[in-house]
């Protein structure tokens, strides 16, 4: 007799299985943002100590350079002393460089300084100088470029971790990028009517955004930096590219310093850099144009431009766009000058 087996059914997903998918991916998505950001931030730093060391570098090179060249320069001279006291001095050769088996010990040899007028003993003085520079300088530089090499190395290891990353979201998005883009936009949605019905509530606050941060500073004593604004918003829809500062691909601190080199303020590629040029602002004293910091450590910044708006390079597969500044990692704000 044939037995046969009924086989459970496999309910098709439904939507809500894939909205719920969706969810779970879009919260992966969300922290690993969170990661790559943190890890750009730190690639800036370093980066920023790097070319700082590689300047310090070259003016350490350019110290043992300088100082090898006046070495030179004064032991020529006193070769030359010593050949003139060998032809005409009153005292023999073989006399004068008696017990001496070495330039130090001819330049410490008080026979010999009882031989040499006070201009000689001077370039005697100036030589000893001279070496203890070149090796002062010598010194520095290596410890320099020891320094530089470990900064190259911080930087490339945060390069592999940020590549890794962005690999892993990349997978990660695979089959649901659709469902994602879907949450993300109905979240941008609430949050701008969130930001615009506290604007409402709070609108006699001066053109803050009346939200909860504690933080207080004293009213800016520098005007706003209104007209920063427009270059912010000529970049909406450019593609957000880790380490990227313009012209069309940002990272969020590379698109703060793009467009405030634009009216001749210059700002450093690191958010968390960026929020000590300047004086800080109270969120009840935002304007536009003020930087608005993100994350513990701060790892995001934007551009405050009203309404209780920004202007953001969010993260990668993003563009450049307003989006609401009403985050709970909300750190501080300041006003570049």
């Amino acid at each position: 007799m044939l037995i046969t087996t009924a086989m459970p059914a496999t309910a098709a997903p439904t939507s809500a299985d894939k909205m719920a998918e969706a969810q779970r991916v879009k919260a992966q998505v969300d922290a690993l943002n969170t990661r790559v950001e943190i890890a750009d931030e730190n690639y800036l730093v370093a980066a920023d100590k790097h070319a700082k060391l590689l300047s310090d570098t070259r003016a350490a090179a350019a110290r043992v350079k300088k100082a090898q060249a006046r070495l030179n320069q004064l032991e020529t001279h006193l070769d030359t002393r010593a050949n003139d006291m060998y032809r005409n001095g009153p005292l023999g050769f073989l006399d004068v460089l008696l017990g001496a088996k070495s330039f130090d010990q001819f330049a410490r040899t008080w026979d010999i300084l009882k031989q040499l007028s006070a201009d000689d003993a001077s370039f005697i003085g100036q030589t000893k100088d001279a070496k203890a520079e070149y090796i002062s300088a010598h010194n520095a530089l290596a410890v320099k470029e020891q320094a530089a090499s470990r900064q190259q190395s911080i930087m490339a290891g945060n390069k592999r971790l940020i590549e890794g990353q962005l690999a892993q979201r990349k997978q990660d998005l695979a089959g649901v990028e659709a469902q994602v883009a879907a949450l993300q936009a109905a979240e941008a949605a609430a949050a701008r009517a969130s930001a615009a019905a506290a604007q409402a509530r709070h609108s006699s606050d001066g053109g803050g955004d009346g939200g909860g941060d504690s933080a207080s500073y004293p009213s800016p004593s520098i005007p706003a930096h209104g007209n920063v604004v427009q270059y912010a918003e000529s970049r909406i829809g450019c593609r957000y590219v880790w380490g990227g500062s313009g012209p069309n691909t940002f990272d969020c601190s590379g698109l703060m310093m793009w467009c405030y080199a634009k009216i001749g303020i210059s700002l450093p590629h690191s958010s968390r850099e960026q929020i000590g040029c300047g004086q800080r602002v109270s969120r009840k004293d935002l304007q536009p144009g003020d930087l608005v910091f993100f994350g513990s450590p701060i790892h995001h910044v934007g551009m405050y431009v009203g309404g209780g708006e920004m202007i953001e390079a969010p993260y990668t597969g993003a563009s450049v766009r307003r989006a609401s500044m009403d985050r709970s990692d909300y750190a501080g704000a300041c006003r570049p000058n």
